[in-house]
C-alpha cells in the first residue's frame, strides 16, 4: 500500500492530462502523509468545500428535477478544479486539530471494497466526496530479497494517472479548516505485477487508477455505482523501476 507518490513535474500536464489550470506553485515533487497536495473535482463541488453554507443553501433554494429525471445525469457544470489539501484524510467527526494530526497518515489510503462500511471513509463515500489525484508515478516497496528496495511505478508511456479518491472538509470549534483527501486502492493478489510488492503474507494493493475518458463520470456516479470504477490497472500498461534513496529519503535521480 502505498504511502508516497509522485506529483506532476510540468504546469502544461495539469491542463492537457486533467483539463484543468495549473497551481501557482507546482509544490512539492515528492508526496509523503500530512503533505499538501492537490485533487481535482468539478466546480461546482469546489465551491461547496470552500462555503458549504452557501452552497447549501443554494441548493436547497434550488426546485428538485422532475421524477422522471435520471439520477445519474451528468452534472451541469463537469469544468474541473484543481484543490490544494492535505494527503491524509481527516474525517469531519475529529475532535481536535492534533487528534487530526494523529490521524491522517493512517488514512491515506482507503481499500475500495470496505470504504462504503469503514468507520473513516464511510461518510465521505456515501456522500458522494469523490475526487481525482494527479500523479506521475506511486511507490511501493520490493521486500522479495528480504530488504525494501522502493520502487518507483509508472505508465508505459509516461502519462499522468488520474487515481480515484475520497475528499473531506473538516472544520474546528476555533473555525481552523483542513481539506484533505485519500487514494482509493484496489486489491491487487492477483495482479501480474502489483502483487510483488508489499508485505509477505499480507493482501497486496494498488491504487484505483481511472480510465482518461471516466474521470467526469467518476465524479457524478450515484454511490451504488461508484464501485463499478474500482478495478485493476493492466499490468502490461505500468512500469515498475527500483530506485536509490538517498539519506534525506528522495530517490536518487528524481529530484524536480
Amino acid at each position: 500500500m502505498s504511502t508516497h507518490y509522485e506529483t506532476l513535474p510540468h504546469a502544461d500536464t495539469y491542463r492537457e492530462a486533467f483539463a484543468v489550470e495549473p497551481p501557482q506553485g507546482l509544490g512539492e515533487r515528492h508526496l509523503w502523509p500530512r503533505k499538501p497536495g492537490f485533487f481535482i473535482v468539478h466546480a461546482a463541488t469546489a465551491a461547496a468545500i470552500a462555503q458549504p453554507a452557501v452552497a447549501k443553501a443554494t441548493a436547497d433554494a434550488e426546485p428538485s428535477p422532475p421524477a422522471d429525471t435520471p439520477t445519474d445525469a451528468p452534472a451541469a457544470s463537469t469544468e474541473r478544479v484543481l484543490v490544494p489539501a492535505q494527503w491524509g484524510l481527516v474525517p469531519h467527526w475529529v475532535k481536535s486539530a492534533s487528534d487530526a494530526k494523529l490521524r491522517a497518515p493512517k488514512l491515506v489510503n482507503a481499500k475500495s471494497d470496505t470504504a462504503s462500511t469503514g468507520t473513516a471513509f464511510r461518510d465521505a463515500w456515501l456522500n458522494g466526496q469523490r475526487c481525482i489525484v494527479p500523479m506521475v508515478a506511486f511507490y511501493e516497496d520490493d521486500l522479495r530479497s528480504g530488504k525494501a528496495v522502493p520502487t518507483r511505478v509508472a505508465r508505459v508511456d509516461g502519462k499522468p494517472m488520474g487515481v480515484a479518491g475520497l475528499w473531506a472538509r473538516w472544520q474546528g470549534a476555533d473555525g481552523e479548516v483542513i481539506i484533505s483527501y485519500c487514494l482509493l486502492t484496489v486489491n491487487a493478489n492477483n495482479h501480474a505485477l502489483l502483487h510483488r510488492y508489499g508485505q509477505p503474507g499480507s493482501e497486496k494493493s494498488m491504487p484505483a487508477i481511472l480510465n482518461e475518458g471516466a474521470y467526469d463520470a467518476w465524479l457524478t456516479a450515484r454511490p451504488d455505482k461508484a464501485k463499478e470504477f474500482m478495478r485493476q490497472y493492466a499490468a502490461q500498461w505500468l512500469l515498475a523501476n527500483p530506485v536509490e534513496k538517498k539519506a534525506d529519503k528522495v530517490p536518487k535521480g528524481l529530484l524536480g
